[in-house]
């Protein structure tokens, strides 16, 4: 981006801003109509584009939900898959019936880690896919993933999610920033969900401004910590892999897989970045063992989101996957608020 592009973006920008702003009034008014389904949703989003932990999220409340005897199904657009337009089941809830390819790499690894626990469908239309699990899942409760501005559909608990590393990038909306809309639609968010509060040096002060925005919501703070390191293609954990290594990602925030990876004492001697979503070429991998080797690196290290597109792909040295899970301060009053918004 060269230094005239945000004052070229700045019309979009205010564009956008109008839209979005007219468009959330029109709902709040009832002017524009949300749709409720038969069963309680659960909605986990942010305001700004990019990663802020909302994946892991996602899969922790699958699990509070199913542990507590509910079951439960993942309502996804599926960013990145072959055909978006297209329903598609990628888990029943028991077995994963779809590839990465037609699910898209985020409901796919969620499938994956929540085979025998929660069900999921990559659909647009996430009114029509919730009417059909609860038909023919018997779905009893809904996890509205990347859900805060997808207002057509009503629900119980509307969970924000702020990466600390990063809350607002510059301040503006899209296109000339990060933000999905101003931040003053915090103020939607039932509940508030801080991440990666462990990458922050000013926490405190993050915590006054998001209590300025919305001082009613439940404000939690939260960070991920390394569930296992695998060998790529295996379930097979691994404790102390080659060292250096080169890491290589296509997720919304490349800098905190880093830092993770650091805090698990993994020496980084190169960092390969794409695009969040980008679905690899077997040329993209060449280039990326060029690299690592170029690097004094005989060994590579990616994310489990970026795992579950490698399957067909020839990589020839060592690949290890760092597998990570949210951990929330005050577990408890968290699991709390959870249960009593689907009871």
């Amino acid at each position: 981006m060269t230094a005239k592009s945000p004052t070229i973006l700045a019309p979009f920008a205010a564009l956008y801003g109008i839209v979005t702003k007219t468009r959330v009034v029109l709902y709040r008014r009832g002017i524009l109509k949300s749709s409720k389904l038969a069963a309680p949703v659960l909605s986990v989003g942010n305001i700004t584009a990019g990663g802020t932990g909302k994946t892991p999220l996602v899969e922790h409340l699958a699990r509070i939900v199913a542990a507590n005897g509910r079951k439960v199904c993942i309502l996804t657009r599926g960013y990145g898959r072959e055909n978006p337009g297209q329903r598609v089941i990628v888990s029943d809830g028991t077995e994963v019936l779809a590839t990465d390819r037609e699910a898209g790499d985020e409901p796919s690894l969620l499938a994956r880690n929540l085979r025998g626990v929660a069900a999921v469908i990559s659909d647009a239309n996430r009114i029509a896919a919730g009417r059909w699990a609860i038909e023919n899942l018997g779905t009893e409760v809904f996890v509205l993933d990347d859900g805060f501005q997808h207002l057509q559909l009503a629900r119980n608990l509307n969970i924000a999610t702020i990466d600390a590393s990063n809350p607002w990038g510059n301040g503006r909306l899209l296109p000339r920033g990060i933000l999905r809309e101003p931040v003053a639609g915090l103020r939607r968010a039932d509940c508030i969900v801080i991440t990666r509060a462990n990458q922050t040096e000013n926490l405190e002060g993050l915590r006054d401004e998001l209590r300025s925005i919305n001082n009613t919501a439940p404000l939690f703070t939260s960070r991920m910590r390394t569930r296992a390191l695998f060998r790529l293609g295996t379930i097979e954990r691994v404790e102390k892999p080659e060292s250096p290594l080169a890491a290589f990602c296509a997720v919304g925030n490349h800098e905190s897989f880093v830092r993770q990876a650091e805090a698990r004492e993994l020496k980084i001697a190169k960092t390969v970045v794409f695009g969040d979503h980008h679905r690899y070429t077997q040329n993209d991998l060449d280039k990326i063992v060029n690299e690592a080797r170029r690097a004094g690196s005989e060994a590579l290290l990616t994310t489990a989101k970026d795992a579950v597109k490698l399957g067909e792909l020839s990589i020839p040295m060592s690949c290890y996957v760092l597998d990570i899970e949210i951990e929330i301060d005050s577990a408890d009053k968290f699991g709390d608020l959870v249960l009593a918004a689907i009871s």
